[in-house]
């Protein structure tokens, strides 16, 4: 009897030990995938817990959240021929664990080495002017270069992205110097449209004021209403040829009323001499 139980002990001791070694936990953002013997042992086990064969089965955990991979600056020459440092950043994750565990030997090391080399053959393709305003395209055409040999690995590529480009110097100063120019090429030419525009009314009010004598008289007392406001002892001001000419006409029209109004003389009768 106690032979028996002895053997029941052991029996129990041996089921705890394989229930021990053989318990693992999936996380929730993990899946699980069992290797039995070396090959693959059905589908990926679930978040929870779940049994292995203790010395037969191995668990590989593969993380399924969003990674975030930083692509070093990689140097390189644009299409028009300048020098340029950029750097991206990968978001990727996995979607099919089995791939990415038996296909590839380290997924996050793989992608690292194609986002380098898919970078710098952007960098060739475009130009300067892509990089600084136009990357919109260059992060699909980027994606789409990092997404043929991801799928093969069990990987989505979530979005790709240019952080920074880093230019020369001397480069540096060049586009300074012609965005002041073009800048100073901008107030050229909006002065110049101010003064066409002002040099349009000014020639249509001169056409106005040609028509109408009186407006030239009526602008001279506004000038004088104006200058007065400034409180100035002293006033000097253009006098007008058209008001001398209005003056004149002025003058020329009350003479002709005065002669007009005076009574002509008769004269007088010579007297007759006697013979």
């Amino acid at each position: 009897m106690e032979i028996v139980l002895g053997g029941l002990g052991a029996l129990a001791a041996l089921a705890v030990a394989w229930l021990v070694t053989g318990f693992r936990v999936v996380q929730q953002y993990e899946r699980g995938v069992v290797f039995r013997l070396g090959r693959v042992s059905g589908a990926p086990r679930q978040p929870g817990p779940t049994l292995l064969i203790p010395f037969v089965d191995r668990l590989s955990k593969v993380n399924m959240q969003v990674i975030t991979m930083p692509v070093p600056a990689q140097d390189g020459i644009t299409r028009d021929n300048v020098s340029v440092r950029v750097d991206a950043v990968v978001y990727f994750r996995v979607i099919d664990p089995v791939r990415a565990s038996v296909d590839v030997q380290n997924y996050g090391f793989a992608m690292s080495q194609v986002a380098q080399t898919s970078l710098r053959s952007i960098i060739g393709k475009s130009e300067l002017d892509d990089l600084l305003s136009g990357r919109e395209g260059l992060h699909r055409g980027l994606e789409l270069m990092l997404e043929s040999p991801a799928v093969g690995w069990g990987v989505h590529i979530d979005r790709v992205e240019i952080k920074d480009v880093a230019l020369p110097e001397s480069m540096k100063r060049s586009m300074s110097r012609q965005a002041e120019a073009e800048r100073e090429r901008r107030a050229r030419v909006i002065t110049a449209d101010g003064e066409f525009q002002a040099s349009a009314k000014l020639a249509e009010a001169a056409r106005t004021m040609a028509e109408t004598p009186s407006a030239m008289q009526l602008r001279l007392l506004q000038t004088v209403v104006e200058v007065a406001a400034e409180k100035n002892s002293t006033l000097v001001l253009p006098f007008p040829v058209e008001l001398l000419r209005f003056f004149d006409s002025a003058a020329q029209q009350s003479a002709r009323a005065v002669a007009a109004s005076e009574p002509v003389s008769q004269p007088e009768p010579e007297p007759e001499h006697e013979g």
